[in-house]
């Protein structure tokens, strides 16, 4: 039984605080030996007093007083703001780096920690959407391995470890979100709050609402095109309203495989820290029984526009999936603060992608003068 050293990088976030699950009921496997978080004071320095972690980051650089306080009498390491962060992930004892950080911010910890040999469980799929072809360059020269933590691309990790085959096709389940089936006129309306209550999954607000609008599955298109090498032309997004078969692959012969499970992000944030070994759990244990049907239905790309903006994005390449992240990131932000309606986010992100200049091959200097256009303009155009 190995054992293995772990940064979590948003360790206070859903994806965080599940991730700290899986290693208190492993922790023969796993220690930790850093923690970060955004704000979240509270939890974290919870969080480090119980896992005594090396190093502890805070991104937002006035709660450092408060944080050394919460933690004064421990050896811990306590730092603050994201050049700490940048740093801290490339300490030598360090094996895996789970990134958990939503948005464009897990972008440059991920290409440090890459950079300085480190695993990445990677649960940003914006650092892949962003600048996927810099990232996979740099993992492959670093003999690096990005495991997916996302429950899609886990899935299709799975299905592929011991193949030798070729992919003919990758099918993307997507639960729907809470508007399933509802057309243009229902959504003009819909609040915030009817948003965030999605029907299996409990997430952030930020995912929860790009879950809605279809826009976590574009993004996740985009991911799954660097993850795994294939073209766009090759995934296929399926909606799957009761979220057990997580994802598919089909082989150049026709077959189809797919892992199937309860909706529980345990599972493959726990696949991810232990592999290449399946570590034993109690987690809930699906029974086809209380599944009688499993059904399957065509995206709507007409009404969740989101969708077909990311397959456009990825079709042109260069900087455009950049630029729809940080419209994206943008939008959302203003309908959680209830400055935009819901079907206003597609028209926001389709403009940016018309305006801000293309760039076919970006570099990291190029993305982050990207990502900062795309949200002045992305800004202006909510306010406006």
């Amino acid at each position: 039984m190995s054992s293995k050293t772990i940064a979590i990088i948003g360790s206070t976030g859903s994806i965080g605080t599940q991730a700290l699950e899986v290693v208190r009921q492993n922790a023969q496997r796993f220690s930790v030996a850093l923690l970060s978080a955004q704000q979240n004071v509270d939890l974290l320095a919870a969080q480090a007093l119980e896992f005594n972690p090396k190093q502890v980051i805070i991104g937002d650089e006035s709660k450092f007083t408060e944080l050394k306080a919460r933690l004064s009498g421990t050896s811990i390491h306590i730092s603050a703001g994201a050049a700490a962060l940048v740093e801290a992930v490339t300490i030598p004892d360090i094996d895996l780096v789970l990134t958990a950080l939503v948005g464009f911010a897990g972008l440059e910890p991920t290409l440090a920690a890459i950079t300085a040999g480190k695993d990445i469980a990677l649960a940003n799929k914006e650092t892949l959407v962003v600048a996927g072809d810099l990232v996979t360059r740099l993992a492959k020269q670093h003999g690096v391995q990005i495991l997916p933590v996302d429950s899609e691309h886990s899935a299709i990790f799975q299905c592929l470890v011991g193949e030798q085959q070729p992919i003919e096709k990758l099918i993307l389940t997507a639960s729907g979100g809470p508007f399933r089936g509802k057309d243009a006129s229902f959504l003009s309306s819909v609040t915030t709050e009817q948003a965030l209550k999605h029907p299996n999954w409990v997430m952030g607000a930020k995912i929860t609402i790009d879950s809605a609008s279809l826009m976590n599955k574009g993004l996740e298109v985009i991911e799954a095109k660097w993850l795994f090498d294939v073209a766009p032309e090759q995934i296929e997004v399926v909606v799957h309203p009761q979220s057990i078969v997580h994802s598919l692959v089909q082989f150049t012969d026709g077959s189809i495989k797919a892992q199937l499970g309860l909706p529980d992000m345990k599972l493959p944030i726990q696949y991810a820290l232990g592999y290449p070994e399946r570590i034993a759990n109690t987690f809930k244990r699906f029974n086809f029984v209380d599944y009688p049907t499993l059904s399957f239905e065509q995206a709507d790309t007409t009404t969740f526009r989101n969708l077909g903006l990311a397959y456009a994005a990825i079709d042109r390449g260069g900087n455009v999936p950049c630029i729809l992240n940080a419209a994206n990131e943008v939008v959302v932000a203003a309908f959680l603060a209830k400055r935009i309606g819901f079907l206003q986010m597609s028209d926001v992100i389709a403009t940016c992608l018309d305006k801000i200049a293309y760039i076919p091959s970006p570099t990291l200097d190029d993305y982050l003068q990207t990502d900062i256009e795309a949200r002045q303009l992305a800004e202006r155009l909510v306010t406006n």
